[in-house]
């Protein structure tokens, strides 16, 4: 058996349904309802594409949150991005991006109205660009969350040490702990449990979470993407509860070690500092983005532009607001399916390949007996 199969064993997998059975009858008997947020889009694709869902007991309940960081930049992001472009910008960005809505436009609707417009696979991507066009401003569109904010901000290093001055970033970097800490301040939103990023948690550590046990009450289980993994996360979460404990257990200990990433950690501190953030569909969290230090104004597309990004407007019929916030599923938004397809996207949940609605519709069309309110 190989590395991969390994993490896919239907006997493991079974044992695991099994006494995830088991435990929710219990919790049933309580009369508990457990609601669990999944925190990453990676997890949201992958309980969708194993079909995860459909394993747990009725009273055990997997929630997607604001784990896609297209799915939570605001439009107004969108529409600087589409003015600087308008201003003769050749704007460098990855693929997802391409499709976002903004308030009144996107940035395929730009590239076609005239606007540069470029997918780039790799940030270093933007600097070979940027020399290659040495009478024209590149500005890459700089998003993510802890995961991958320090390959994009090594644009500015490698810049400095280029001597490439014509290269800027717009930032929408996004933390993935304040975001969790709002939502379960919002009493509008049932939290019983987190299911941790893998990716984040490898970047910041598991200890970023021990305050949402402590604070909260919450379990937190930081898991792989395998469909053990998720299931031994679900397992760990539901003992924890049966316990009445809240605690972090690091389940992905084979990548995420509890105080995270040190050299990412310090690299990120070198160069960005805390700013307050817009998250489509939330609103400003302070202290929840990461913007570039004063002293690198010269790369800071913003401040290099005198163009403040202002907060969007967002399409009035568009429900992945309260998608990204755990309180509805995507079947219960009157546009997904028939409006809002991957082919017509009118969220971003439905752009990105880790938003929620694009993972309801490739692989869980099927739970409609199970959809509505959560």
């Amino acid at each position: 058996m190989n590395y991969i199969d390994a993490f896919r064993d239907p006997a493991v997998a079974k044992q695991f349904v099994r006494l995830i059975a088991e435990q929710g009858r219990a919790l049933a008997d309580q009369g508990r309802r457990v609601h669990i947020m999944e925190v990453c889009g990676s997890h949201t694709m992958a309980i969708g594409r194993y079909g995860i869902r459909e394993l747990l007991p009725e009273n055990v309940e997997l929630i997607s949150g604001p784990g896609c960081p297209v799915c939570v930049t605001d439009p107004g992001y969108i529409d600087a991005a589409i003015a600087l472009a308008g201003k003769g910008a050749i704007l460098a960005t990855f693929g997802d991006m391409i499709r976002v809505p903004g308030s009144t436009s996107n940035l395929t609707q730009c590239r076609v109205s005239g606007g540069d417009v470029r997918v780039c696979y790799s940030p270093s991507a933007a600097i070979e660009i940027a020399q290659s066009h040495s009478d024209r401003e590149i500005v890459f569109l700089a998003i993510g969350f802890e995961t991958t904010i320090v390959p994009v901000v090594s644009i500015v290093d490698e810049a400095i040490r280029a001597g490439v001055r014509n290269v800027s970033l717009l930032t929408a970097f996004k933390l993935v702990p304040p975001a969790l800490h709002a939502l379960l301040a919002d009493t509008e939103i049932k939290i019983d449990a987190y299911l941790c990023p893998a990716h984040v948690s490898a970047i910041i550590g598991s200890q970023a979470y021990e305050p949402f046990a402590a604070d909260y009450h919450v379990p937190c289980v930081v898991a792989g993407f395998e469909p053990l993994d998720i299931l031994y996360g679900v397992n760990g979460i539901l003992a924890q509860m049966l316990k009445n404990e809240a605690r972090v257990e690091n389940q992905y200990a084979r990548v995420v070690r509890r105080a995270g990433n040190p050299k990412a950690q310090a690299r990120m501190a070198q160069y960005l500092e805390p700013v307050d953030a817009v998250w489509r569909g939330i609103g400003v969290i302070p202290s929840s983005g990461l913007g570039l230090r004063p002293e690198f104004a010269g790369y800071d597309a913003e401040k290099k532009f005198g163009m403040p990004v202002h907060i969007g407007q967002q399409h009035a019929g568009c429900r992945c607001g309260d998608v990204i916030k755990g309180k509805l599923r995507p079947i219960a938004c009157p546009l997904f399916s028939s409006v809002c397809t991957p082919d017509n996207p009118i969220g971003p949940c439905m752009v990105s390949a880790e938003g929620t609605c694009a993972a309801y519709f490739k692989y869980a069309l099927r739970d409609v007996q199970q959809g509505g309110e959560t």
